[in-house]
């Protein structure tokens, strides 16, 4: 009865409506009270008199023409249709009764389990965050389940990372085994431009009916329209601080961010802004921060989101322009490189230029020495790597490297897991501290 009461309040008193003046490639302009509207109001535009009617968003305005993209299939909007605002703001209303659901980038559920249950409260799509001086400050270490990360790359409740890699190189397994063993009280999964086949594939494969029971999956394949991508990833934000609110802990996936950057510039070249890096426009490197920010520790006594980003970089190169703005927005990043992934080792993690910045005051002091000592052996064989593998390094020229080739092998082993395998954080440590023949003290 709440739900039902808060969507009559949201009804417009009256029914105010423009009409279709043109249509331009995706952009749908559209004359009349356009003082009535603003940028964020949804239309429903008539396809034929009295007939379907399709939802589009004002993303603009032009010499008092509204601009409008649609969140559906523009087949069959004839010139002089009639465009009515159906609201003046973007919001969703979600429930814990969205748990074990798949909805889409409208929040409609596309699983066949029926009809939602919607929330009494609100929640806008554009959500801000909570002010700088407001927010909590991040909590304890968060077991991811994956031993690299764990190790490596350890992450603590509230804190935002970015998994970049380029095409082919494993983020959506990676993802799939952070969803299923990460230690959160909620996860909320976002594929945004997703292949189609692999939504199916990701649910009951990966996730699994264990990890769907505490999930809400938002899902806008690569077929659908920009504005179904980019409201994707702002309805998987919008889920999650619900949920924060309620006082959870929850863990956010997005796979993946550079898919909404890029429905961001196809909207913001549409509506005749200028090119930038790479194509991008002006708007994309705004909105990124907006969104990626939502994210993080919510105010003191509220939970926190802990955000994991995935990054796509093209052409497998670390610093263009969406993966350079992201890293430098987050807490850190997980890089993984094709070069690992083609001798065969998965998760294809270069830990030695991965990065978590709240790492350092999370992880135990008596670990410390033992993941020093890790990366400096890795960092060594690294360094060393051409001359060893061209038998150009004699044996017995220096100790450290001498070592360090004794414990690769052992050391890639360790940072081999399989997709089913789980590893709690305590248990990588002293494996870790075993490899090494240290001990814990």
């Amino acid at each position: 009865m709440d739900a039902l009461l808060a969507e009559v309040e949201a009804t417009l008193p009256t029914e105010i409506y423009g009409r279709v003046e043109a249509v331009k490639g995706l952009l749908i302009e559209v004359c009349g009270p356009v003082h009535e509207m603003s940028v964020g109001s949804r239309l429903l535009i008539e396809l034929r008199e009295g007939f379907a009617r399709i939802q589009a968003e004002v993303v603009g305005f032009r010499g008092g023409i509204a601009l409008c993209m649609p969140f559906e299939s523009i087949e069959g909007i004839r010139q002089g249709a009639k465009a009515y605002l159906d609201q003046r703001d973007s919001m969703v209303h979600p429930a814990p009764s969205w748990l074990g659901r798949v909805v889409n980038a409208l929040g409609q559920p596309i699983d066949g389990k029926g009809p939602l249950v919607n929330g009494s409260t609100p929640k806008m799509l554009r959500e801000k965050p909570p002010g700088a001086a407001e927010r909590a400050r991040v909590g304890g270490v968060l077991d991811l389940g994956v031993r690299a990360l764990n190790s490596f790359v350890t992450c603590c409740q509230g804190q935002r990372l970015g998994i970049f890699a380029g095409s082919g190189v494993g983020k959506s397994v990676l993802m799939s085994m952070l969803a299923r063993n990460a230690q959160a009280e909620v996860s909320v999964i976002g594929l945004i431009g997703e292949r189609g086949r692999e939504v199916q594939e990701f649910i009951e494969d990966d996730l699994g009916p264990e990890g769907l029971a505490r999930s809400v999956v938002v899902v806008a394949t690569s077929d659908e329209s920009v504005l179904m991508r980019r409201q994707a990833a702002y309805l998987t934000m919008s889920v999650a601080e619900y949920f924060r609110d309620q006082g959870q802990q929850v863990l956010c996936m997005m796979d993946s961010v550079t898919r909404f950057a890029m429905a961001q510039r196809e909207i913001g070249l549409s509506i005749g802004e200028p090119p930038t890096s790479k194509g991008y426009t002006p708007t994309v490197f705004t909105e990124l921060p907006k969104l990626l920010e939502r994210a993080g520790p919510g105010r003191v006594g509220e939970g926190a989101i802990t955000a994991l980003f995935t990054v796509l970089v093209e052409g497998d190169n670390h610093n263009e322009p969406v993966a350079d703005a992201v890293r430098g927005i987050l807490d850190g990043h997980v890089v993984m490189e094709r070069a690992i992934a083609e001798r065969g080792r998965y998760p294809a993690i270069n830990v030695l230029k991965s990065v978590s910045r709240t790492m350092p005051r999370c992880v135990p002091e008596n670990v410390l020495p033992v993941l020093r000592r890790a990366k400096m052996l890795m960092a060594t064989y690294s360094d060393m790597e051409e001359l060893i593998r061209l038998g150009a390094y004699k044996a017995g020229s220096d100790p450290q490297v001498d070592e360090a080739i004794a414990l690769h092998n052992g050391l890639e082993a360790y940072l081999t897991q399989q997709k089913t395998e789980k590893t709690s954080l305590s248990d990588g440590y002293f494996q870790l501290a075993n490899l090494l023949e240290m001990t814990l003290a």
